[in-house]
């Protein structure tokens, strides 16, 4: 389970707690700043705005929270590994990652770094976050075989990752879907070499090609925080609404390459990536467990009421009085809200989308 989503714990009154979760569980349910459940907050999205790297992408919530990432890409001299001939007990040298069937990277190709102002990078929230998003984008093994180079050298990418401002709620969406746009925008000096020479790059960097070209349906990848009060499945979750989720799940995913659909053959509308694919699922401990419970008027003594030993069972008597959650989620309602990131025309591709969109030349 993931650290608490409470950065900054959010100073709501058990009645301000009673009165939000009663709104979100409402059908359908009423968000405090009148958004839809399926509804994200605005932002602003831009890239290529660093000139010292490969790839960058700001992306800023309407709430101030800013994050900027940058990639950086070296050329990194392969370690020989040794595989052992089992019909004629040799050894065969062959290059650190690649496998029988040719290019495949390794997962220390990539290093993932997260500053949060006010904390340490030693701290669990980044050392964790940084986990996380290495978990998304290494979990195909697909993104570590685009920076193969040849049997003697591969392609180190650094991809360093700031938030600007204070976390105000839980920064890995917008720290996933800044690293996302940052990776579409990342380019690599076009090779000039072949086979296994050293690696020779075209000077014009005009003529570099893209990490992740546009003519593929391969997409980086993107985690959504998603929760849930009752039976509302909410998307985007704010630090308010974060203060009474009952379930706090972040979905990790990506474009799936096996129901790629030529742009020719596409009806009107139709996503040109296709449909997605799960990388990765983690619980996040929402901030509600944190919270103190209401007193029920009958059970306080400043209200008229007489003092009890069985709190539960005079809260359990009278409605409206919050009482924090408590014990895990039923395994239908995170099969649901994981369908709905995925479904045909849900959040996901809306996300996706309306990333691929922004101007990367």
């Amino acid at each position: 389970m993931a650290p608490s989503s409470a950065l900054q714990q959010v100073l709501l009154s058990p009645a301000e707690l009673s009165y939000l979760h009663t709104s979100l569980a409402s059908t359908p349910p009423i968000r405090p700043d009148g958004r839809t459940s399926r509804q994200f907050r605005p932002l602003i999205a831009e890239s290529n705005i660093l000139p010292g790297t490969n790839g960058s992408a700001r992306i800023c919530f309407d709430d101030g929270t800013e994050a900027i990432v940058g990639a950086k890409a070296e050329v990194e001299k392969s370690r020989p590994v040794f595989a052992a001939r089992e019909e004629e007990g040799e050894g065969e040298e062959m290059a650190e990652g690649q496998g029988e069937g040719g290019e495949r990277g390794r997962n220390e190709w990539v290093d993932i770094s997260v500053e949060i102002p006010g904390m340490r990078d030693d701290d669990s929230m980044p050392v964790f976050l940084s986990a996380l998003l290495s978990e998304a984008l290494l979990a195909d093994g697909g993104f570590t075989r685009k920076l193969w180079i040849n049997r003697r050298f591969h392609w180190k990418l650094y991809i360093d990752i700031l938030l600007l401002s204070q976390p105000l709620s839980y920064p890995l969406p917008l720290l996933s879907l800044t690293t996302h746009l940052a990776l579409l925008a990342t380019r690599l000096p076009r090779l000039k070499s072949e086979k296994d020479e050293d690696p020779m790059f075209d000077d014009d960097w005009e003529a570099s090609v893209f990490l992740f070209p546009q003519s593929q349906t391969a997409k980086p990848p993107a985690t959504l925080l998603v929760m849930a009060v009752s039976s509302n499945i909410i998307f985007d979750p704010s630090k308010e609404e974060l203060a009474v989720a009952e379930v706090v799940l972040a979905v990790s995913i990506s474009s799936s390459p096996s129901s790629f659909t030529p742009e020719s053959e596409m009806d009107v509308g139709e996503r040109k990536g296709g449909s997605l694919k799960l990388l990765a699922v983690r619980t996040i401990d929402p901030p509600s467990r944190l919270t103190h419970p209401g007193v029920p008027n009958v059970v306080n003594t400043a209200t008229g009421g007489t003092a009890t030993d069985n709190m539960e069972m005079a809260m359990a008597r009278e409605e409206g009085v919050w009482k924090s959650p408590r014990g895990g989620a039923k395994r239908k309602l995170i099969a649901e809200m994981i369908r709905k990131v995925l479904e045909k025309g849900g959040v996901g591709e809306e996300v996706l989308d309306g990333l691929e969109a922004v101007g990367l030349e």
